[in-house]
């Protein structure tokens, strides 16, 4: 297929860069212009929104940071803080703990989009179209045995779009507690890629909120994971208020004997598409895998989840888990879900299962007989739906006010 007529003008539109990323930049672009845009032939983005991709591509990347101006809630004093804006060293401002440094020139050379390649996507639509628009990288790592605690903010900007590139290594045994808050704008767009290599013995506790909070705002993510032997990452996500928004978290356990849980939760309203499309890999033994995605659409809303387990012949002995659970709070609302297990090895644990339901009118009724209004009720069920995943995001992340907002967009 070949590029669209807003693909490529996009294309013309992207600003040149510099350093580490100008080979990626090349990379992306070439991709972009042979392959072009996916279609509904592409299994994988056929039951996207293209009009609603189109969107998000006819937005004009952001060159420069002074048209950033969110405000943020107060920092956490145990929790360092990094604000990522378009052309703007992240480093401003702010001074590492001990544990946390940059990564120097060999260390981005011999790391930066390896992981990505691993996960051997076909026709790899959402890392090119980063590559092709970052301009900008933060690149760290978390030193050997430290333990530390680091929220990134990446914010929007009204009527541009902005592109992100992050790098983590996580060395062995150093343990990591990061937080990353995504905030959209109106009529803007997202586009990100975040690739994390954990070491042998590395623990990672990895929050996500990403909050689209305005109208026609869109999200695009590529999160890609490595992990070495005895490494533990621990994944929790919430993707909320997007016009359009595509999640795509990509887990490889590259030796084997690793822990992996992922509990994401995507909630839609109004005419939105939110999508989650995971991938989680085992290229060794003993590996242990505990998934679970939930969704929550209302209205005219679509939320979609494809979620791939892999386990070939080596990576016998796999505990793996795997459950999509889902709310339809309106009869003009969709969900799509389809959990796959492709399994090679014969020495295995492994299960996966989708659900959808709506809020159960017995648990209703039990409210209203207490003495609950009808709004209240319906709040508290959603709220004990939500929490599930939530529960997992560190105290500090309460002043995002996700929760209220969660609850208070829903109408059923």
């Amino acid at each position: 297929m070949k590029p669209s007529t807003i693909c490529q003008d996009w294309l013309e539109s992207l600003p040149p860069t510099e350093g580490y990323l100008k080979k990626e930049q090349s990379i992306g672009r070439e991709f972009l212009l042979e392959k072009g845009m996916p279609s509904k032939k592409d299994e994988a983005w056929r039951l996207s929104n293209f009009n609603k991709l189109n969107s998000f591509l006819s937005l004009p990347i952001i060159i420069d940071s002074k048209d950033v101006k969110s405000i943020f809630p107060e920092k956490d004093k145990n929790r360092e803080r990094i604000i990522i804006k378009p052309n703007e060293n992240p480093f401003l401002n702010i001074n590492l703990p001990n544990g946390i440094e940059k990564l120097n020139s060999q260390e981005i050379e011999d790391n930066l989009s390896k992981i990505v390649k691993s996960t051997n996507i076909k026709n790899d639509i959402s890392v090119c179209l980063n590559q092709a628009s970052s301009s900008n990288l933060l690149a760290l790592k978390v030193k050997r045995n430290s333990n530390q605690a680091l929220e990134i903010i990446i914010p929007s900007i009204e009527g541009k779009s902005i592109s992100t590139r992050i790098f983590l290594l996580i060395e062995e045994g150093a343990q990591l507690d990061l937080l990353q808050i995504f905030k959209g704008n109106t009529n803007s767009a997202q586009n990100h890629l975040i690739e994390i290599k954990l070491e042998s013995k590395a623990k990672l506790t990895h929050g996500l909120i990403s909050l689209g909070e305005e109208k026609e705002s869109s999200s695009i993510c590529t999160l890609a994971v490595e992990q070495s032997e005895k490494s533990k990452y621990s994944l929790h996500s919430i993707h909320h208020g997007w016009d359009y928004a595509r999640f795509e978290p990509r887990i490889i356990q590259s030796e084997g004997e690793a822990s992996t849980i992922i509990k994401g939760l995507q909630v839609t309203k109004s005419k939105e598409q939110i999508a989650t499309h995971s991938l989680i890999r085992f290229e060794g033994p003993n590996g242990k895998l505990d998934q679970l995605q939930k969704a929550v659409a209302s209205e005219y809303s679509h939320c979609i989840f494809n979620g791939s387990i892999e386990v070939p012949k080596k990576a016998q002995k796999t505990e793996a888990a795997q459950l999509s659970r889902n709310l339809l709070l309106s009869k003009r609302a969709r969900i799509d879900t389809k959990p796959e297990l492709e399994i090679v090895a014969d020495d295995v644990r492994c299960t996966h299962g989708a659900t959808v339901s709506q809020l159960q009118d017995e648990e209703l009724f039990y409210l209203l007989s207490r003495g609950i209004d009808n709004k209240h009720a319906n709040s508290l069920l959603l709220k004990g739906y939500y929490d599930e995943v939530i529960s997992h995001f560190p105290k500090s992340a309460r002043k995002w006010n996700f929760i209220e907002k969660l609850i208070q967009d829903i109408k059923k």
